[in-house]
């Protein structure tokens, strides 16, 4: 296992914080009881370790790490180092007292101001949607990377679409509150492939999922 100790992770520096704005869902995904939910996330976890496994990699860093849950379940017998970003010192925080071993640093994902190829693996799941430059991200994830990328976002329309058959956000025709880019699968390969090399694509319902090279 690689490690990251010589990665300068420079408390001091300041980052635009959103401690005091919440977007997105506000329920507990990863551990929601509701049958046809937990199938939902059943989907995209299969996917995303599935694609984690495929990459192997041995450094990571993930962008918009959240509360470390996704990092926590695509770890779970896997050899290799982690980073956690995220935009809020809230979160991070939080991040940490859920999983002590693993590391995360409050950063926004389009400057997240690390070396270039630092990782084997950057992590983007569930972030493009709510960045209002998604191109600088996306160059942000080919420079962290020496070779792979995971990324994924809500399938448009089917997104909006299922949230209004729940009679969720109807005054906002179904957009969760945050999203403010939509793709159809078709929309975001396209713009991926616009910096990346896709190598592999999933579709669990409702997202799009993809494994790129970064190197080629």
């Amino acid at each position: 296992m690689v490690e990251l100790d010589w990665i300068e992770l420079d408390e001091g520096r300041k980052v635009m914080s959103t401690d005091d704005f919440v977007a997105g869902n506000h329920t507990d995904k990863y551990g929601t009881k509701n049958p046809i939910s937990k199938a939902l996330m059943d989907g995209f976890l299969g996917s995303a370790k599935e694609l984690f496994g495929k990459a192997a990699p041995q450094t990571v860093i993930e962008l918009g790490c959240g509360e470390g849950e996704l990092a926590a379940r695509l770890l779970e017998g896997q050899q290799a180092d982690y980073l956690g970003t995220d935009l809020s010192s809230n979160i991070i925080e939080e991040a940490q007292r859920r999983y002590p071993h693993l590391k995360f640093q409050a950063r926004g994902a389009d400057d997240i101001a690390l070396p270039d190829g630092a990782f084997d693996l950057v992590v983007a799941c569930e972030v493009l949607e709510h960045v209002e430059d998604p191109p600088a991200v996306l160059r942000e994830i080919k420079r962290l990377s020496s070779k792979w990328a995971l990324v994924s976002v809500p399938r448009e329309p089917i997104w909006r679409a299922l949230n209004m058959i729940r009679g969720a956000y109807w005054g906002e025709l179904g957009n969760t509150p945050g999203h403010i880019q939509h793709w159809s699968r078709r929309q975001f390969i396209a713009f991926i492939e616009s910096e990346l090399s896709v190598v592999e694509v999933r579709t669990p319902l409702p997202w799009t999922m993809l494994l790129c090279r970064t190197d080629l």
